[in-house]
Formats: C-alpha cells, sequence, structure tokens
C-alpha cells in the first residue's frame, strides 16, 4: 500500500503488478502547472486532440494497437464521455463496462533527468494506464484528480524494440493507452443505487506535464483571521516529489500579490530537500482584502522553483475570509450575517454527459451567479477544478463532498475510498477561498444498501472521516445531509426536508426547520424543490394540496422517490407543472427569508440530470427538479429565484413558454410578475391593470399578481416595473382559449421551424371536434423513417423521442438530410399514429 506521501510507483518490468494511488500527487502545484501554457521550458501540454475510442472489452493492451480486423475505433476530442448519448436513452439503461482511449505522445522532457506524468483532472469510474508495453497503473474513483509517473515507461519503451503497427505514429512518440470502466462494483462509491448516472470516460482534461527530478508536489496556503478587523497571518507548506530520493538542495522565491496587483511579500531561500509537509514562509497582513460572495478579492502567490536540473513557476490563488456559525443561530462571514442562498449541481449537460467543455461549464456558472446564488453544494462528489476556479472567482461558496453517496458501510476497500477522496479532495482544493463545508456523505441511511445498514458502522466510520478531515484542514467545518442516526457527528447537518413534495405540504416548511433546528447545533437545509416538465403549466396548479396528509412531517421516507405506492403525494400525484413548481419555490424563499437563525438553504438541483432510477419520468431517465433543463434552457423557477436573490433589477411575466391558457369567457386569471423591484404595473392588450408594491410576504409572487381576463384569441401582456429611477420592461403574447375539450383522439404532426441543419417538428393533441387537449399528459413517442436522423436523447422535453405532452403538445428535432425525404411519426397508447415527411 502506498504512504500517504508517495507517488505512484511503476515497475522495472512490463510484468509489473499494478499500483494504486493512495492519494494524488502534485494535486495543488500541478494544477497550476496544467494552466501555464506559456511557462518556460514548456512544462505543461494539454491532450486534446489525437484520441481515439472504442466503446467494448478488448482482450488487453495489444489488441488495442493490433485491432483493426476486431474493432473500430472513432476519433473523438477531450474531455469525452462515453455515456455522452445514452445517459438518458428512454428504452436502454446507460452503457457499464468497458471503454478504451488510444493516442501517441511526443514525450520530450526539457528537465535533465526530469519527470514525465500524466495527470488526469477525472476519469470515470476505474482507470487502467497503459505506456507503450508497461502498465504503469490504476486508479480507483470518478470524479478526484489524479498522477501517472510515466518516466520509466517512455525509457523503457524508446530503449527497446517493440514498436506498434500504427501508422498514425511518428518517430519518438510513445503509443498511450487508457482503459475506462464504469463497470457495477459494490465495493466502490458511489454506490450503483444512487440517483445519478455514474459516468464512464475521459470526461476531464488529461495533461502532459514535465517537471525536474525533483519538484514540489503541493503547496498550501493557510490563513488565518481571528476577527474580521483583525491582521491576517499566512503560511505557505509544501511538499516535494521527489521519487528518487536526490539529495542535491532546491531553491524556492516566493512572491505574493493582493488582488490589486501589489507585491505583498517576498521571500527566498534554498533548502536541502525534505519529506513530509515543510513550512517556508509566513508574514502577517495588517490590511487584508477580504474575500466575500460581493468582493471575490483573491491573492496569488508564484512560487519559482530551482533545482540543478532546472527551474519553473507555479501559481496559487487564494482568498482570506473569517466564517463563524452561531450555534443554533446564523451564519457569519466576515462578521456579517450571510444567508446562505444555494443550489446543486452536476457535472452533466445534453450532448455531453459529463465531459462539459468549458465554455458550458462558464456559462452554467454564470447563470447560478446571475440567478443571485451566493453558495452552490457540488454533488455528490469532488466537481472539476474550473468549477472551484469560477466559483472563486465569481464569489459563491462551496461545500464540496466525498462520493459517499449511499452504499451503507462497505468493506475495507470501500471505506479506504472514502479516507482517500477525502484526503485528495481536501488537497487537491485546500486553497479555493470559495469552499466553505468539506461534504462527508449523502443519504447513508439509505434503505436495502449493500451489505446493510448498520447505524453503528456508520456511526463509527463517520466520525472517523469527521477527525480525518479536521485534522487535513482545521479551518473548515465538516456536514453531510440525511442520516438522522448520526447528525451529531459533523459540524453541520442537513435534514430531509421536502414540504410539499416527497411528502406533507409547503405551507409546513417553516414548522419544518424549527423543529430541526433544536436538534442539532448547526443546521443547513440541503435539497428541496420539486421537479417540473419544462413546457407545462396549469390553471390549478395546488388543487392537489387539499388531497395531502399533513402535521406528519415533511420528510423523504424510504423510495418516496418512486412514481407508484405509498401515500397521496405531491411528487407521485402532482401535475408536475411549473406553476406549482413555482409557487412551492416562493414559498419556501418568502419562509427563508423571514427568520433570523437560519443559516441558508441549497435548492435541489440548478440543472434537470440524468438518473438510471427514474425511467417513467415525463422525460425518461432525468430528473427534472431544474431550474433550468439539461441544455440551460432557463424554466419559469429561475425568474423566481431571482427576485429574491438577485439584485441587479429584473421583471418576468410568468409563461413565457406557455402559449396558450384556457378558461370561461370573462373568467378572471391570475398573472404574476416575478421581480425585485419596489413596484410594477402591468398592461394587458394596451389597458393598465393597476400597479402593485412588492410585499416579500404577500403570497404568491410577494403581492406582484393580478386578477384579469383575457380576450378569446390572443393577447399581450406588458409589465412596467421600477426602483428608484430605474425601470425594467417584460412582454409575453399569448391565446386564450374558451373552447372546452374531451377525450383525446387524434394528433395533428407538423413542421413549425427550420434552418440549414435541423427541422422541428411538433405533435398536438385534438379531441374529436379538433379541440386542443390542453391538460393532455400523454406519453408520446416519434419516430423516424428516411435519411435524417432524430435528435434525442438530450435529456430535455424537446430532445427526447420519448416523451410526456406538455400541455398537449410535445416537439423534437432531426438532423437534414442532405438528399431524400424524411418521414416522422408520433405514437401514443391508445390513439392512432401520425405521420408528417420534411425534405
Amino acid at each position: 500500500m502506498s504512504t500517504r506521501r508517495q507517488f505512484l510507483k511503476t515497475s522495472a518490468s512490463a510484468a509489473a503488478s499494478v499500483s494504486i494511488l493512495s492519494r494524488s500527487a502534485l494535486g495543488a502545484s500541478l494544477a497550476r502547472l496544467a494552466s501555464l501554457p506559456d511557462s518556460a521550458p514548456r512544462s505543461s501540454t494539454r491532450l486534446s486532440s489525437g484520441w481515439e475510442f472504442l466503446r467494448e472489452p478488448l482482450g488487453g493492451p495489444w489488441e488495442v494497437w493490433h485491432s483493426k480486423e476486431i474493432a473500430t475505433w472513432q476519433l473523438v476530442a477531450m474531455p469525452h464521455c462515453f455515456n455522452a448519448y445514452d445517459g438518458c436513452d428512454p428504452d436502454t439503461p446507460a452503457y457499464r463496462g468497458n471503454g478504451w482511449y488510444r493516442t501517441h505522445v511526443n514525450a520530450s522532457n526539457p528537465y535533465a533527468g526530469g519527470r514525465t506524468l500524466l495527470h488526469f483532472e477525472g476519469a470515470g469510474q476505474t482507470t487502467t494506464l497503459y505506456a507503450g508495453d508497461t502498465l504503469v497503473g490504476r486508479h480507483t474513483g470518478g470524479y478526484d484528480e489524479f498522477v501517472f509517473d510515466i518516466t520509466d515507461a517512455v525509457q523503457r519503451f524508446h530503449a527497446g524494440s517493440r514498436e506498434t503497427k500504427d501508422d498514425k505514429k511518428q518517430p519518438g512518440d510513445i503509443p498511450i493507452a487508457v482503459l475506462c470502466d464504469n463497470s457495477r462494483d459494490i465495493d466502490r462509491m458511489p454506490s450503483d443505487l444512487s440517483d445519478f448516472t455514474l459516468y464512464g470516460g475521459l470526461y476531464r482534461h488529461v495533461n502532459l506535464v514535465y517537471v525536474p527530478a525533483t519538484s514540489l508536489e503541493t503547496v498550501h496556503i493557510r490563513t488565518s483571521l481571528e476577527t474580521p478587523g483583525s491582521s491576517a497571518e499566512v503560511e505557505i507548506v509544501a511538499s516535494l516529489y521527489n521519487p528518487a530520493k536526490a539529495n542535491e538542495p532546491v531553491t524556492l522565491a516566493f512572491e505574493v500579490f493582493d488582488a490589486k496587483g501589489a507585491r505583498v511579500h517576498t521571500a527566498k531561500q534554498t533548502l536541502a530537500p525534505w519529506t513530509g509537509e515543510k513550512s517556508l514562509t509566513r508574514f502577517t497582513l495588517h490590511t487584508p482584502q477580504l474575500w466575500s460572495p460581493d468582493s471575490p478579492n483573491l491573492y496569488e502567490c508564484r512560487a519559482t522553483f530551482t533545482t540543478a536540473g532546472g527551474e519553473y513557476t507555479t501559481r496559487e490563488t487564494f482568498g482570506i475570509r473569517h466564517a463563524e456559525w452561531v450555534e443554533h443561530g446564523p451564519f457569519k462571514l466576515n462578521g456579517e450575517r450571510l444567508l446562505l442562498r444555494g443550489t446543486h449541481r452536476h457535472e452533466d449537460h445534453a450532448g455531453y454527459a459529463a465531459g462539459m467543455p468549458d465554455d458550458l461549464v462558464e456559462q452554467e456558472m454564470q447563470l447560478i451567479k446571475e440567478m443571485g446564488a451566493n453558495f452552490i453544494r457540488l454533488a455528490h462528489y469532488q466537481q472539476s477544478r474550473r468549477v472551484l476556479e469560477l466559483c472563486d472567482r465569481l464569489g459563491i461558496l462551496v461545500w464540496e463532498e466525498i462520493p459517499w453517496c449511499r452504499g451503507g458501510i462497505g468493506n475495507d476497500v470501500f471505506q479506504e475510498m472514502g479516507r482517500r477522496t477525502l484526503r485528495n479532495m481536501i488537497e487537491q482544493h485546500y486553497n479555493h477561498p470559495s469552499i466553505l463545508l468539506w461534504g462527508l456523505g449523502n443519504e447513508n441511511d439509505w434503505p436495502t444498501e449493500y451489505p446493510e445498514v448498520n447505524q453503528q458502522k456508520i456511526r463509527t466510520y463517520l466520525t472517523e472521516l469527521r477527525d480525518l478531515s479536521h485534522q487535513l484542514d482545521p479551518s473548515r467545518m465538516t456536514t453531510i445531509r440525511r442520516c438522522d442516526f448520526a447528525r451529531d457527528i459533523p459540524d453541520v447537518y442537513s435534514p430531509s426536508i421536502w414540504a410539499g413534495w416527497y411528502s406533507g405540504t409547503y405551507p409546513e416548511y417553516q414548522k419544518s426547520l424549527e423543529t430541526q433546528r433544536e436538534r442539532v447545533k448547526h443546521l443547513f437545509h440541503a435539497e428541496w424543490g420539486a421537479d417540473s416538465h419544462a413546457g407545462r403549466h396549469s390553471e390549478n396548479p395546488d388543487k392537489i394540496l387539499s388531497h395531502i396528509a399533513t402535521g406528519h412531517g415533511t420528510d423523504e421516507r424510504g423510495l418516496a422517490y418512486l412514481n407508484t405506492g405509498g401515500e397521496t403525494r405531491v411528487s407521485k400525484d402532482g401535475d408536475w407543472s411549473e406553476t406549482y413548481a413555482c409557487n412551492l419555490f416562493d414559498w419556501h424563499l418568502k419562509v427563508q427569508e423571514t427568520l433570523p437563525w437560519f443559516t441558508g438553504s441549497a435548492q435541489w438541483v440548478f440543472k434537470d440530470f440524468t438518473t438510471p432510477l427514474r425511467v417513467e419520468n415525463p422525460v425518461p431517465r432525468v430528473n427534472q427538479k431544474g431550474l433550468v433543463t439539461r441544455d440551460l434552457q432557463k424554466k419559469e423557477a429561475y425568474y423566481v429565484f431571482q427576485s429574491y436573490w438577485s439584485d441587479q433589477p429584473m421583471a418576468h411575466i410568468y409563461g413565457h413558454s406557455w402559449p396558450t391558457r384556457w378558461g370561461a369567457v370573462g373568467e378572471q386569471k391570475m398573472v404574476k410578475v416575478y421581480s425585485n423591484c419596489e413596484t410594477a404595473e402591468l398592461f394587458v392588450n394596451g389597458v393598465s391593470a393597476g400597479v402593485r408594491h412588492r410585499n416579500s410576504q404577500d403570497f404568491p409572487a410577494a403581492g406582484l399578481r393580478w386578477m384579469t381576463s383575457f380576450v378569446e384569441g390572443a393577447n399581450k401582456m406588458r409589465v412596467v416595473a421600477r426602483r428608484g429611477s430605474v425601470s425594467v420592461y417584460d412582454e409575453v403574447e399569448l391565446v386564450y382559449q374558451t373552447r372546452s375539450w374531451g377525450p383525446p383522439a387524434t394528433f395533428k404532426l407538423m413542421e413549425i421551424s427550420r434552418d440549414t441543419d435541423k427541422v422541428t417538428v411538433e405533435a398536438k393533441l385534438y379531441d374529436a371536434q379538433g379541440v386542443l387537449c390542453l391538460d393532455a399528459r400523454n406519453r408520446v413517442r416519434f419516430t423516424l423513417a428516411g435519411n435524417g436522423a432524430l435528435i434525442d436523447n438530450l435529456g430535455t422535453p424537446t430532445g427526447s423521442r420519448v416523451v410526456e405532452l406538455y400541455n398537449g403538445r410535445a416537439a423534437i428535432s432531426l438532423k437534414r438530410a442532405k438528399e431524400g425525404r424524411t418521414t416522422i411519426g408520433v405514437s401514443a397508447s391508445g390513439l392512432p399514429d401520425v405521420f408528417c415527411t420534411v425534405g
């Protein structure tokens, strides 16, 4: 077993045994080296292109390079997830198995006697690396970073006579083969019963990194701020990577700059190589620039490392802040109460799954910030360094956790993985000022877990993880969500409260919070919300509440996520409309504003994501609790949060995705406006419906609501909202239908848009008299014949070939054929199939 500070050891022969990383080496410093492509000499190269992929088993690494007769490889770019298409296939569960990657790397280390490394920012779920003929090592875990030292393998390959027969090989290249395996494994975290897809592939960046024979392994910057107005103490500690145990002296020069670019500290010293962590310099900042969500000030530390073998510079950013959790009370940052306003994030996106490009990651995080969030829980595993860098820069506090998601207590291998991933997460992300809480697990009381749900064993293991976290990082608190029999162990606890969804009603929310407050010292509410099928709206969304039993708690019990069995609950018996979800969010947010003792919450979840457990959902295999769809299209609920949390003046009329409303002639209908402005005036068909004043406690829509009548047919609404001298506007057009409908009878399928590459068709469901059935929720299937191709498996209401209707309609797009015609069909149980042809 490797020691805590030990790098992956490579064998002296091709028949080497597999080495298992006990922690990711060079985690902190390597992170910055990988982001410095202009450093001299060039010390890092991102391996984005030149990869080929095969999604099937092979007999071994020899067949990777001798497989023309038995396998067809495809050219791919990194990052790459091999479940990008099938992660939410409505008919077949996502692939679990082997995915092979191959490429050639020209490893030309500029440092005399230096080390050549392959740095993986994350890969799923078990990764095995071959360099030339050498089995370099294996890493188990889909979410922490890891490094393989391929120095010896490169030397062995170039010294030997074995060559591949691949015609893509260039002189001096070494063949690299990577096996990613996401097969089921009961001894690996997270549990295979987790409510998200355990993706496979090289879904984060891979980097080729050169370092001298002796180099920096980690650079940790410890900050101490006793009180918000005091001086800050800063200490820089580091560890070395020195596999050859060289004893030549090393020189370290430090420069530290504040957020404005002013140099605030320098230090330089020459030392003999050391083992473990060593304190290298300490200094005081008398007037520190504090980090906060409103002012995310970042310092930068530049460390220039010089040895006889060469020199390089690594950069670390850090922040200074003071956090305080008041017992049974609020959270304070830098001495002032801060209500934590949060959401959650899974690493998942339509068309990419876990292999999200950097620009989409940045777009997603920017949307979270623009919503007004100042907190995020990264569920349920360590996420990409880019997410943490963006949280640092944008000012978003973070709860990051290890992948002990469900899984009971597991065996020794399982438990050691929890310890190792906790070490890796803390050591790799230690310097990020955005990180507030280290999460130790999620739903570790889940029923039916392997091998058992043993409360005492879980308590013992959780205590061990808490103590390890405190040892590695005394400056941060620990937390878990939903493990009631162990709620006293972590520093901060989040109970299960799903008022108005999995049990109870949303007006019971405040009572649930107050009950849980007394049971722990530090309460935070992670995970609350409702599923909503984007595009589905309701004229009477809360009618289900009268059928829900109250007074019996609001927790998620047993397997309440299932859409069958048990007592009446909104998650099973409600309409899954955006309208209901907005009301639920609105109520929760208004309550949270009124509780001076409340630390805060994180709504579940920012973006819809895939799960193998929810095949019966309106979009099959998709958890639809997001405020945006899986391709980042905003649902109406996004604006509810923005109206409470955002500082930027905004106004949004509910119903931009509700083209047709219904009711009797002259019936009064509610129009809601979500805004953070002081007043709003609504105009219906050019006539003012009056001015309303915002009051967060006037539910719904904080008093910005009107009862008005529509004319049959087309209607136009416009709102003008004002905050001081600033005015903002929003407009919506809709059709008002007064004809009532009978049982669904037939579809109409027609093209609604086209561009150079695609055509979009829409199916609408009508009764026998030709009246649109606006409450129809039938499950439909789109099929295709011809030369085109459905754009499906996106996990969105407009990108799934099997989907429930939203207000009697559903749409899908297809890639246009270069020639010929394509026929699209739509079918539903008990209804005649309908087809249309597009050119």
